[in-house]
């Protein structure tokens, strides 16, 4: 029972030597920790709203496939139908909408009114398509006037472009009679006679524009200066519509057609988890990057042509893909490994050069207890080599025996065994010396003392 008291209260000793030698380590550590902690982003949320536009629209449409693209990766996509652009922008802009992203026609809305909005590139051409009755051939924008025109809703980017062609023309919706309807409602009323022209924003293979082209009553509108309009307002694309693309037996257009058009750009708010907004970006190279009327194969997504400031994410994006680990993990696991490896490296960094250096700590604190006495020694033996009093003589005996006692309380661990008992070897050597130096210094008195008998 005894010995193992002993070995348990050495045990515990050698464990606070090392706890103490350990601290700083452990401190480090924790350091490492937090600051990674601190500045790790939150797991990806598996639930992000978008606003996608009017229901039945393009951006409706796109916001099916991007949900049906994040859907296996275990995140939900809720989809929140607005009037078009200018709600999509506010609902971003304003807080609390519950917003994460949209899709956002270019030329709508300030950066400097929302400099929390990011985007992650333009994902498409949307051609601003004027489809007139009655107006003559070549009179371009101004042979509107007096016209009753179809400019779209307030609250979409139809309406806000159609505003801006009109006012670079000196017009405004009172000089074209401005009816606020677009979409399927402005294409029958423009087939039924209820309006003379009709401004629409859609894809060229759009079912109403193609059922608009197939009038021979209603003639599509060349915008004849479109490197001016390009010009004046920069966040518009010039297209040309090829001849006989819609129906080449009744060559439908019968001529190359310009058009104007600005781009559907994908907006975030800078608070977006990074994770998201690299599916939504492979989302958008699957749903847009095929060829198209307009664009060439894998021209689209791209930023190069926004006033918003691009996504860090998006840009990483464009210069080297997919994250490394996304391109052959899960998604899941792929986000998990990378928060792993981000809480790792500081602590790799910090802790492993610190962890080289606690055996070599430990070894010399175990070791500084023993060797501390050796100085002691040597200043008692050094004073044996020359005479003493008697006094001198007790006092580094008191010396040597409270140097003993401290000794023989030490319990290094066994590995250091044999320097304490070279130790407790080398204070019986001094003491033999102290005691030959005290007969060595009281012989002469004696055989005086003989000799006077």
């Amino acid at each position: 029972m005894a010995s193992n008291g002993v070995i348990t209260s050495l045990t515990r000793l050698h464990l606070r030597e090392w706890l103490i030698i350990a601290a700083p380590v452990v401190l480090a550590a924790v350091a490492g920790l937090w600051f990674a902690a601190h500045f790790l982003q939150p797991a990806p949320p598996d639930r992000v709203t978008m606003a996608t536009g009017v229901t039945g629209g393009g951006y409706a449409e796109f916001g099916e496939q991007y949900r049906q693209a994040l859907a296996p990766l275990g995140i939900a996509l809720d989809l929140r139908p607005t009037e078009g652009s200018v709600d999509n922008f506010e609902l971003l802009r304003r807080d609390g909408t519950g917003v994460d992203f949209a899709l956002v026609q270019s030329g709508v809305g300030a950066p400097a009114s929302a400099p929390h909005l990011q985007t992650l590139g333009s994902v498409a051409f949307e051609p601003l398509w004027i489809f007139c009755r009655g107006v003559a051939p070549g009179s371009g924008i101004t042979g509107l006037r007096g016209r009753r025109v179809a400019i779209g809703l307030p609250g979409s980017g139809t309406r806000l472009l159609a505003r801006e062609i009109l006012e670079t023309n000196n017009l405004d919706e009172d000089a074209v009679a401005g009816v606020h309807v677009t979409g399927v409602d402005g294409a029958e009323a423009l087939l039924g006679g209820a309006v003379d022209c009709l401004f629409i924003i859609a894809a060229a293979d759009a079912g109403i524009v193609r059922a608009i082209m197939q009038s021979p009553d209603v003639a599509l509108l060349d915008m004849e200066r479109a490197d001016a309009y390009v010009r004046r307002l920069p966040f518009l694309s010039k297209v040309v519509l090829p001849r006989g693309v819609y129906d080449l037996e009744r060559d439908l257009p019968p001529r190359d057609v310009v058009l104007i058009a600005p781009t559907a750009e994908l907006l975030v708010r800078d608070t977006l988890h990074p994770a998201i907004q690299t599916v939504l970006l492979q989302a958008a190279v699957r749903t847009h990057g095929g060829p198209g009327m307009f664009n060439a194969q894998g021209e689209f997504p791209h930023a190069r042509k926004s006033a918003f400031p691009v996504s860090p994410s998006a840009q990483r994006f464009y210069q080297s893909g997919p994250p490394f680990l996304q391109r052959y993990l899960p998604f899941w696991l792929a986000n998990l490994v990378d928060r792993l490896l981000v809480m790792a490296v500081p602590i790799i960094a910090i802790v492993l050069p610190l962890t080289r250096i606690v055996t070599p700590l430990y070894k010399w604190r175990v070791r500084s207890r023993i060797y501390r006495w050796y100085g002691e020694l040597m200043f008692i033996e050094n004073e044996t080599r020359s005479a003493m009093t008697a006094g001198e003589q007790r006092d580094f005996e008191k010396r040597l025996d409270a140097i003993e006692r401290v000794v023989n309380q030490q319990h290094p661990p066994l590995a250091y065994a044999d320097q304490l008992y070279a130790l407790r070897q080398h204070i019986e050597f001094v003491r033999k010396r102290l005691e030959n130096a005290a007969i060595a210094a009281t012989a002469p008195s004696d055989r005086e003392g003989s000799r006077s008998s």
